[in-house]
Formats: C-alpha cells, sequence, structure tokens
C-alpha cells in the first residue's frame, strides 16, 4: 500500500493506457491530535488526546469502503499526525493511524504524501528517513489508467535549510519524471503534495499556509510547460485554490480539525478522457448518500 520510487505503486504497463474514465479519493490533515491543541489553544504542547480524530478516519474509512465502484486509491495529503519529531507522543499516534487504516478495502491501495507535521517544519535527513520508514518514500511516481500521477514532499520547498543534498535529489527526479511524462503523452498528469503553491492567487502573499514565491512561480511555470492539469494539497484545513494558467491549484479542507466553515470531509476527484471534475463531500453525506449522480454518471461514460 506504501509507495516507493524504485517500482511505483503501480508498475508501467497496463496503467499506462488509457481505457475509460475512474476516480479516486483525496483526503488531508487528519493530524491526529490538532483538535485538542487548537481547542485549548496550544498547538505546540497540547496534542496529547485524539479520540475525535480516529472516530472521523474510521468513518472516512467506512465511506469509503461502502462506495460502488471502488476508487482506484485514496491518498491523504499530509499531516497524518499532529506529533511533530521528537514528541512523546508522536508513536501513539502513528499506530492509532495505522490501526485505523489498516481497515480500508484491501483492494483500494494507500497513497501517502508527508506533511510538515510528518517531517517536521525544517526537516532534516533523520526526520525524513524516520517518515519513509513508516509511510514510505517522501517523493515517487505511479501510473493509474493512462493517469501520471506525482507525489513530492513540498516541505523540501517550504525551508530545506538542513537537508539541501534531499532538496537537490528530489528536483533532478522531478525534471526526469516530467521528461518521462511528456515522453509518454499521458493523458493527464497530476501532482499530489501537502502544501499548496497558492490558495486563491498565484501572485497572492508567503504566508505559512503556501510557498514562497519565487519558489512558487519556478513550479508552476514547471508544471505548466510539462502539461500538469492539476496540484491537489492539504495543509490550509480549509477549502481554497484557484489557476495559473491551464494549471488548477486544488487545495482540500481537512479529515480532522477544521479552521474555517467547512465539514470534514474528503474530495472526490473523477478523471475522464478530456477533464478532472472534483467535488468536496462531508463525511456524513458520504457515508449516508455515496456519490452524488452527476459525478456517477461521468464515471460510467466510455
Amino acid at each position: 500500500p506504501y509507495g516507493a520510487r524504485a517500482a511505483g505503486l503501480f508498475v508501467c504497463n497496463d496503467e499506462c493506457q488509457w481505457k475509460a474514465p475512474f476516480y479516486f479519493i483525496q483526503g488531508a490533515d487528519p493530524q491526529f491530535g490538532l483538535m485538542k491543541a487548537w481547542a485549548i489553544g496550544d498547538c505546540d504542547n497540547g496534542g496529547d488526546e485524539w479520540e475525535e480524530e480516529i472516530k472521523l478516519t474510521e468513518q472516512a474509512v467506512q465511506a469509503i469502503n461502502q462506495l460502488n465502484p471502488k476508487p482506484k486509491f485514496f491518498v491523504l495529503c499530509g499531516d497524518l499526525i499532529h506529533g511533530m519529531p521528537g514528541k512523546t507522543w508522536r508513536k501513539d499516534q502513528e499506530q492509532d493511524l495505522k490501526n485505523v487504516l489498516k481497515n480500508i478495502d484491501q483492494d483500494i491501495p494507500l497513497v501517502f504524501v508527508s506533511g510538515n507535521h510528518d517531517i517536521g517544519n525544517v526537516p532534516t535527513p533523520e526526520t525524513i528517513d524516520d517518515y519513509c520508514k513508516h509511510w514510505g518514500d517522501d517523493y515517487f511516481s505511479f501510473w493509474v489508467g493512462g493517469v501520471f500521477f506525482l507525489v513530492l514532499n513540498s516541505q523540501l520547498y517550504f525551508d530545506s535549510s538542513k537537508c539541501s543534498e534531499l532538496k537537490q535529489a528530489q528536483d533532478e527526479w522531478l525534471n526526469a519524471q516530467l521528461a518521462v511524462a511528456e515522453k509518454r503523452k499521458c493523458k493527464h498528469v497530476i501532482v499530489f503534495q501537502h502544501i499548496p503553491l497558492f490558495l486563491q492567487n498565484p501572485d497572492e502573499d508567503h504566508d505559512y499556509f503556501n510557498l514562497e514565491k519565487s519558489v512558487r512561480h519556478e513550479l508552476m511555470e514547471k508544471f505548466h510547460k510539462a502539461g500538469i492539469k492539476a496540484v491537489f494539497s492539504g495543509h490550509y484545513h480549509r477549502n481554497a485554490g484557484g489557476s495559473y494558467k491551464d494549471l488548477e491549484m486544488v487545495v482540500s479542507s481537512a479529515i480532522g480539525c477544521q479552521l474555517g466553515e467547512d465539514t470534514h470531509g474528503l474530495r472526490v476527484v473523477i478523471v475522464t478522457a478530456e477533464k478532472i471534475v472534483h467535488r468536496y463531500c462531508s463525511l456524513n453525506d458520504l457515508s449516508s448518500q455515496g456519490i452524488e449522480k452527476e459525478l456517477m454518471d461521468l464515471i460510467k461514460q466510455n
């Protein structure tokens, strides 16, 4: 279920070929421990309880398991847990999340994306190595149904001051992957990363929730030239997004703690030959109603 750079989630054989529309589920920020920390106003030291997040993630898993047809995969876009590297309750949060995710249908692969709480705001080779031991590689690619997916470690673009060689390695790998995408002429290329390039406007000011302007514009232009259609992220704990040329930036709210007016939820993403259509669904709606007919009709198209 875990991503690997060497082999990829799906090897490039039949999965390189377009067959028919399909869908996947994107979630972000289960972040076990944040709800209590946010409630008491102590995000650094208050995350020592996470029963609410366990229940919400269990609800997410149950909602996904009952979907028919099954999604091609379930991607979690970072901040799997709240405890930063070195926190005493971090191991318990990781184990409790794994225990919940073990219940996902075995036919639905899991894709993990590293967030700042998973590897630290200023990651080091040690924190990244620890993440990889628990969740798989911090960046990798895979194919599904003729669509090429790239998973990036966005923290390397936020602050790589303590791991510059690892950032350089990701940059070189990304350039090679984008060359593959261009050569293969795949139906779509889609990126997953934790931190959004931007929240609403490509030229907005830099803050905690987006990437620094020069880094952002370099990536946006690189993605645009490579034909990438969409970047899906989390981190903001609210729904947001915008466009740069023909690149869509999709920011999804959290399974866990909400920092705005959105509900705990997941994003349903439909991939057709012509377009990528997505809808954020509350956990309650997805559990009780499944995927709405309008989206299901897109999946059934040949």
